[in-house]
């Protein structure tokens, strides 16, 4: 089959196309999915590159999230049948120790992949191959952080930090389909334009960004509920934490899923204790969110952001995109 493989850790050059690497093989409780679609994330950054503390079985062919169609089923399997389309959970609900899709087990930049029944689930009709693999990483992670985990709800005033990328493009939309008005923040012109076109009610840049929060709605009282925003998102960390809680409404809540600037930022203790907010964290994603997700899509409610497609032998391509915060969206790959 064709795949992309990581044969040892280093630079993007390191990702190499084969057109005749090894087939998977099917076991017993496995299936083996003929790809359709498979999108990147930064953390397939990071594999590439090589993460202190996590030893990646090499050589690994990488991409997390994965859908496609069930080409042969393996004996003890039962519920799938060849042909069903299927999205991937690269997280095993029942066995999550064996590791993600794409970083401990082959993943999705192959022609075929070998899966544990277990991680299926069933795509419906009118969510497409491209838009369920769009899905887990990013928008599973956005949808518990938002909704399972951060209990949104329409009419919130609420500012996403790294509004642009895989994760804050989801919250996006997440928030403007439940009725929130959207604050998002934005690192370039192009990025701002493409928030602005996804829904946001403002956009706005990083620079003193609570004092652009003040602007709009006012400075938050330690006495009263008004002023800030009701939720912020911050999955960056870093510079923009205590700007974060500066801008939040007395009870307002800060929800977080990351830290891709820095996981040990300045704290300001006395914002928490003196605005009464809550500080909530979400780890990955849960089955539910995956089939909401779809269901939104679906019922068209939901149209992930996917900024390109490009064909496998690109791969290496698409993950150069995201290292260099080219993306506005997702990157997914076709094989």
């Amino acid at each position: 089959m064709r795949a992309v493989v990581l044969h040892e850790h280093g630079d993007i050059d390191n990702l190499k196309y084969h057109e005749d690497y090894t087939d998977p093989e099917c076991g017993e409780d496995q299936v083996i999915i003929r790809v359709k679609a498979t999108s990147l994330n930064y953390h397939d950054v990071f594999t590439t590159k090589g993460m202190p503390g996590i030893k990646v079985p090499l050589p690994i062919v990488i991409g997390l999230d994965i859908s496609g169609e069930i080409a042969e089923v393996g004996k003890s399997v039962d519920g799938w049948s060849v042909g069903d389309r299927v999205l991937v959970n690269p997280l095993d609900p029942v066995t999550p120790e064996k590791g993600l899709m794409g970083e401990m087990l082959d993943g999705g930049t192959a022609e075929l992949c070998a899966v544990d029944a277990t991680r299926l689930i069933s795509i419906p009709d009118g969510c497409s191959y491209e838009q369920a693999a769009a899905l887990p990483v990013a928008y599973g992670t956005a949808h518990r952080m938002m909704i399972s985990n951060g209990r949104m709800k329409g009419g919130e005033k609420v500012l996403i930090l790294g509004a642009s990328g895989g994760v804050g493009s989801c919250c996006v939309l997440l928030a403007k389909a439940m009725g929130c008005e959207v604050v998002a923040a934005g690192s370039s012109p192009e990025k701002l334009e493409a928030l602005t076109s996804w829904g946001a009610d403002h956009v706005i840049g990083y620079d003193a960004f609570e004092k652009t929060i003040y602007g709009i709605y006012g400075k938050p009282h330690r006495r009263k509920f008004e002023g800030g925003v009701d939720v912020v998102i911050n999955f960056t960390g870093g510079d923009t934490w205590v700007p974060s809680l500066k801008a939040t409404q007395r009870g307002g809540k800060i929800l977080t899923c990351g830290a891709t600037a820095g996981f040990d930022p300045a704290e300001d203790l006395r914002y928490i204790w003196t605005f009464e907010l809550q500080v909530l964290g979400s780890n990955s994603w849960a089955i539910k969110d995956l089939e909401m997700l779809m269901e939104m899509i679906a019922s068209e409610k939901l149209k992930p952001v996917i900024d390109t497609v490009l064909p496998l032998e690109q791969t290496a391509e698409g993950v150069r995109q995201l290292r260099d915060r080219e993306v506005i969206g997702k990157i997914v790959i076709t094989p």
